[in-house]
């Protein structure tokens, strides 16, 4: 789009939708034609010059938060409430939820590490843009190939100290290398190092918890692992990931050479930052992680049944 063109759009739709001008007073202003104007604003939504953001409310269970937060010895647990079906929005309305929380903890010089994963991809959106905080955002995890690059943990980065004001560090390395000898020469590399350094002395940091069914499971879209090995895995006991990093039901670290192989923090450094936003949702994360009402009571009602 030329940049003539874009101007225009994006003054129109200021006009619209921030000065709340009609199309009418607009069309006289510009001295075009209400037609034109019509057009250049859905023209302005179709280029995502103007994007609408419905807030929807949303429900928490006090009961599952209650439950979880005791049971677990959580800071604080965050749990949804669905109608009891998930659906299209049902992330959306989560990463809202946490979203919201985040923006409470956030002060100005604070460091945040950030993993991958859809789930942070929707609370990242969710976060209000205005907030303008000089928010320090730390790659904590290597990127992903191109197939996952929307979620990857960069352009998350990014995305984020954009929406506060910050500045992003960025974890010049793919996620997981070819043997735990590369990672370790790459992991010493000064600006690798440097970035780790960064991520590990973060006040909040926010991941995903990923689950390791071969049909969704980010280590199988990436190439990292074949359906076959990361069913092989799920057989001797491995139940989810966070940071590319996977571990057991008692959420322990798996031993596997896989772990080994990965460019990013620990989950023992994880466990070491004051603040950890752990967001995900669906049952079949039952054994990894809760957020949402109908995982919450299924978690708890693992967590029975394996004491």
């Amino acid at each position: 789009m030329e940049e003539r063109q874009h101007e225009l759009l994006a003054m129109v739709a200021s006009m619209y939708y921030e000065q709340d001008m009609t199309q009418n007073a607009i069309a006289e202003e510009l001295g075009i034609s209400r037609v034109k104007v019509y057009r250049l604003l859905k023209q302005a939504k179709e280029e995502k010059i103007v994007q609408i953001a419905i807030d929807r409310p949303v429900k928490r269970d006090k009961q599952h938060e209650d439950a979880v937060r005791e049971t677990f010895a959580l800071k604080e647990a965050l749990v949804l409430r669905t109608t009891g079906e998930y659906d299209s929005q049902a992330l959306q309305r989560l990463g809202k939820l946490s979203a919201r929380y985040l923006e409470q903890l956030l002060q100005g010089s604070l460091t945040m590490a950030i993993c991958l994963g859809r789930a942070t991809y929707e609370v990242i959106a969710a976060i209000r843009p205005d907030l303008q905080m000089n928010v320090q955002v730390a790659q904590a995890v290597g990127s992903v190939p191109n197939t996952l690059y929307e979620h990857d943990s960069s352009t998350l980065a990014r995305q984020l100290a954009q929406k506060l004001g910050g500045e992003a560090i960025y974890l010049s390395s793919p996620a997981m290398v070819d043997s735990p000898e590369a990672a370790r020469v790459i992991r010493n590399q000064s600006q690798i190092r440097r970035t780790l350094t960064v991520a590990r002395g973060a006040e909040v940091a926010l991941i995903g918890i990923g689950n390791l069914d071969s049909t969704t499971s980010g280590f199988v879209k990436a190439g990292f692992l074949t359906s076959e090995e990361l069913e092989q895995l799920r057989a001797q006991g491995a139940v989810g990931d966070i940071a590319w990093q996977i571990f057991t039901i008692d959420g322990q670290v798996y031993p596997c050479e896989w772990n080994q192989r990965v460019i990013g923090l620990t989950l023992d450094e994880l466990r070491q930052i004051p603040t950890t936003i752990a967001v995900a949702m669906g049952l079949e994360k039952v054994a990894a992680m809760c957020t949402d009402d109908r995982t919450a009571s299924k978690v708890l009602e693992l967590n029975r049944t394996t004491q």
